[in-house]
């Protein structure tokens, strides 16, 4: 009884006009993102949406609850629009707006914390992706990290061929030093 109340008094309290803001709003930031993970978030507390908000935020991802006919709406036409079948039961989607693997990377984090929080898809340059491919994605290194990895393989041959050029040189000061040592020895 009460849970059709509920339900009913949820689907009333957003107006026409607010329905399509929110599919505005959703379809825009969805023509800009880079992947989007579909999560379920049945059971987390107040606080702990509150403190995953806080973290989106941070990690620069747009985390959304919206309902699932709505969220289906604004992905259509997008390259996310793979993710619409799979959109069924209580979905928060989260959009990477710069590093493609940062959605993933936050639900991933937050979800060793709170157990509640399940990943259910994924989409990544318009292929829909199971929740086991999220996890890889979320695995990617970031931009900063790929960048530090690329300059150390740069670094290394040029460090290589120094080391190579400065060899003759210290292996002939320790000739003389291990000569030098031996006189005075004797």
């Amino acid at each position: 009884m009460w849970q059709k109340l509920i339900k009913e008094a949820i689907r009333l309290s957003l107006n026409l006009e607010a329905k399509k803001a929110v599919v505005a709003e959703v379809a825009a930031v969805a023509s800009q993102a880079h992947s989007a993970v579909a999560a379920e978030y049945r059971g987390l507390t107040v606080a702990e949406m509150t403190k995953l908000r806080t973290a989106a935020r941070e990690g620069k991802v747009y985390l959304r609850v919206v309902r699932n006919t709505l969220a289906s709406r604004a992905l259509e036409g997008t390259e996310f629009e793979c993710m619409r079948d799979g959109l069924r039961g209580p979905l928060m989607l989260a959009f990477s707006r710069e590093d493609p693997s940062a959605a993933a990377r936050l639900i991933r984090d937050f979800g060793k914390e709170h157990a509640k929080l399940v990943v259910k898809m994924g989409c990544l340059g318009g292929r829909l992706l199971p929740p086991e491919q999220v996890k890889a994605l979320a695995e990617m290194p970031t931009k900063e990290q790929s960048i530090a990895m690329l300059m150390g393989v740069l670094q290394a041959p040029i460090s290589k061929f120094v080391r190579t050029l400065a060899e003759p040189t210290a292996k002939l000061v320790r000739t003389v030093a291990a000569v030098r040592d031996q006189k005075q020895a004797t």
